[in-house]
């Protein structure tokens, strides 16, 4: 043992300062990168392939012009159609259905190749048939897979964001499919199949859909918006110049327009509760939460987030248009005039602590009412959203959510306080403004007080928990006792 050490000592020596020949030849050679070929150097082609290569593939481009088709992503190369197809089992179709004819006499080079068909249109229902069927139908013996087709150049250039993550894909062979996924998965992207290629018309319409979730909401927004418009327009300016003889007209870009808008964001808040106090009513009426609620609920409750964030924007606008008030030439003149006239009186107000009461309570209703909708606003983002819990959410949507409802209803109750007892107030026989906004408001916390009765919560917590008020299995216990 005493002879060994130094003997080792400069074995361990050479190891550490010179090079074994033996391990050079021991590391396996690296696999080669997978050659991707991409037809169409346009936007989305280039912004595909810089993708690719970003995630370790190889990719060549197949295009009529190889050597004058524009700027490509560094490493990339360009060759002939038939060249690119040969080369590669994937091949990405970025060209328009117009350009499609030329694919069919590629037919005997993409036999057996999987197409990914990343192809829109202008229009819906421009074709007969999908443009992925029609590619199908061109090369029926290449396996065609639709995907891609919902994500944007800038989207694939940048990166794909939480909203801008989601491939949906279609296809007959699920080899050609599974090959298309692992791909996505490797850039990064979330994959949802759709099933096979007759669904391809439902993916190509996904991107010429227009806020397809907003189009209720902003029907409602609209609707309301243009009937109190109106209502108020009468009320307020057609009556004045007819049964007064005043010019008011200049009223309408500021008080007109600062009447509408609180008055749709209320309603439209309450429209964001009244669909789950319904829903709750009718488990109740029901005796079950397995029975489906009406289409017209269901869409209601679908769109409630929309209808809220809405609400939000027009709660802004009022608040923009109150701040305002003070530097308006109409009010500055009145103020101005009441002052002078009491001067030449010789007159005083006297301070009425009611009245200040009632204005600072409903100054504080309006300050508290808006910043809960502020704060149920930013609790909706996803990136929010995804922080919290499903009881936080779940609190500050639904609990948080009524008081809002409350102090933006109780802000109104204040504004109007006794108005509605001067017989002066309705106008052509017309009630104010702001007593049809407190219909619905009203309406829904009388029920969600219902809701919250002991004997009726108890009795929806148990439907919620999976209890039916003719439940077989309960029937037969009863049957069974003495």
């Amino acid at each position: 043992m005493i002879h060994c050490f130094p003997r080792r000592r400069p074995c361990l020596k050479l190891s550490h300062h010179l090079p074994s020949p033996r391990k050079t030849h021991t590391h396996a050679p690296a696999p080669e990168q997978e050659l991707l070929c991409i037809f169409g150097t346009g936007d989305l082609g280039r912004s595909l392939g810089q993708r690719l290569l970003q995630s370790g593939y190889r990719v060549v481009y197949g295009s009529r012009r190889p050597h004058s088709c524009g700027p490509l992503p560094l490493g990339a190369q360009a060759t002939s159609h038939e060249a690119a197809a040969q080369s590669a089992g994937v091949v990405f179709i970025c060209i328009h259905r117009g350009h499609y004819d030329f694919l069919e006499t590629l037919a005997p080079q993409l036999e057996g190749k999987v197409l990914v068909d990343v192809s829109n249109n202008l229009k819906k229902n421009i074709y007969p048939e999908a443009n992925a069927e029609y590619l199908q139908r061109l090369i029926p013996g290449a396996h065609v897979v639709k995907a891609f087709n919902t994500l944007s150049a800038w989207g694939l250039q940048n990166g794909p964001s939480d909203a801008n993550r989601q491939v949906f894909l279609c296809g007959n062979s699920a080899e050609a499919k599974q090959a298309v996924a692992e791909m996505s998965t490797k850039l990064g992207l979330t994959v949802l199949d759709k099933g096979s290629l007759s669904a391809a018309r439902e993916l190509e319409d996904f991107p010429l859909q227009l806020f397809p979730e907003w189009r209720l909401p902003l029907r409602v927004a609209v609707g309301l918006t243009a009937f109190f418009f109106f209502y108020l327009l009468i009320r307020d300016i057609i009556y004045a110049y007819v049964v007064q003889g005043k010019d008011v007209s200049f009223r309408i870009m500021v008080s007109l327009a600062n009447k509408v808008f609180p008055i749709v964001s209320l309603i439209m808040l309450c429209l964001c509760y009244l669909p789950g106090v319904i829903a709750a009513f009718l488990q109740l009426y029901r005796g079950t939460k397995y029975r489906r609620f009406p289409d017209w609920l269901d869409r209601w409750m679908l769109c409630r987030k929309q209808l809220g964030l809405i609400a939000l924007g027009f709660a802004f606008l009022h608040v923009l248009y109150t701040l305002v008030i003070p530097i308006r030439y109409y009010v500055r003149f009145r103020i101005a005039e009441h002052t002078i006239s009491q001067i030449k009186e010789n007159t005083t107000s006297v301070f009425d602590t009611t009245t200040a009461w009632r204005a600072d309570s409903y100054y504080s209703m309006g300050i508290l009412g808006f910043g809960l909708f502020i704060l149920l606003g930013i609790t909706s983002l996803p990136s929010v959203t995804n922080a919290l819990s499903w009881r936080e959410f779940s609190f500050i949507q639904s609990k948080l959510g009524y008081l809002t409802v409350f102090f933006c209803t109780f802000h109104t109750y204040l504004y109007g306080w006794s108005r509605f007892l001067n017989p002066s107030s309705y106008k052509w026989y017309t009630p104010q403004a702001y007593l049809l906004s407190l219909v619905v408001p009203s309406l829904l916390i009388v029920l969600k007080l219902l809701l919250l009765l002991p004997c009726v919560d108890r009795s929806l917590i148990r439907i919620r928990q999976g209890w039916e008020r003719n439940d077989p299995e309960d029937s037969s216990a009863k049957a069974l006792l003495p």
